[in-house]
């Protein structure tokens, strides 16, 4: 089976798309025309708004909602991602579209190949993070929490949760959209970043004024704000071959404190990938 979703990307603000095929094998991510590789054989290069990853030459930006679809379907082999554009488009601004279509194949998920082995927490600048083992009678057990907290009158401190559950991760976590605040915009611009947030972008991104959501914004769920965390934590796990076996809970994440964490909890041996992603 094959499936392309085309879009603008978030930040360069061109035209992008994304193609998803049923493949043997590991999963794989590739650039344009260029070979496919594991998810393994990417390494993170910048993760400021998203994340950018590189494997030799090649560059895809904003991986994140589409391995967040991989993680959240558990579908850690039988997929080919090639990226064309330079971005992931934008899409739906969360992971519906993709993980609908990745559904869609039918293929049964695997057991996650990272692994909890022990307990281990770590505080990365105002990020914490803490993971455990699942329990013995339930080896292959997956939890994921967040808690954010934003000095906003529309979100503050929240909290979700996804259990590993995928009918779970399609029906609340995916639609998700990614939000920022009218105040980073002119910051982001001259950053060369958000360059593709327009007018018609505003039904896949939720932007926060100074006290409510900017017309003609809508929050799906007072909540979305910590499920789109929830939603991007789970994205750059799956990049290791996670969410892992066990328990993962974070307060304030973010996509560098998260693979900073990831990189210690793998050097500390409390984290292990059995047979690679």
């Amino acid at each position: 089976m094959f499936v392309r979703l085309d879009g603008a990307g978030l930040h360069g603000g061109a035209r992008a798309s994304v193609a998803l095929r049923a493949a043997p094998g590991p999963t794989s991510l590739g650039a344009g025309e260029a070979q496919g590789r594991p998810l393994s054989a990417w390494r993170v290069v910048r993760a400021d708004h998203g994340v950018c990853v590189a494997c030799g030459a090649e560059t895809i930006d904003l991986v994140e909602h589409v391995l967040s679809a991989i993680g959240g379907l558990g579908l850690y082999e039988g997929v080919e991602v090639r990226v064309t554009g330079g971005e992931v488009p934008l899409l739906d601004g969360g992971a519906a579209e993709v993980a609908r279509a990745l559904a869609g194949f039918g293929l049964a998920p695997v057991p996650a190949p990272l692994v909890v082995t022990r307990p281990f927490s770590l505080a990365v600048g105002d990020a914490r993070y803490a993971i455990e083992p699942a329990s013995p009678a339930a080896p292959d057990g997956r939890s994921v929490s967040v808690a954010i907290d934003f000095d906003h009158p529309r979100i503050g401190r929240q909290e979700a949760r996804w259990d590993g559950d995928r009918a779970d991760f399609l029906d609340r976590i995916a639609p998700a959209r990614t939000f920022g605040f009218l105040r980073d915009h002119a910051a982001l611009l001259a950053a060369g970043r958000a360059r593709g947030v327009d007018q018609a972008a505003l039904s896949a991104v939720v932007v926060f004024g100074e006290r409510d959501v900017e017309p003609p914004c809508v929050l799906r769920g007072d909540d979305e704000p910590a499920r789109h965390k929830l939603l991007d934590l789970v994205g750059d796990l799956a990049l290791y071959g996670g969410p892992p076996r066990g328990h993962v809970r974070a307060e304030r994440p973010g996509h560098r404190a998260t693979h900073a964490f990831v990189a210690a909890a793998l050097a500390e041996g409390a984290l292990l990938q059995r047979g690679g992603a």
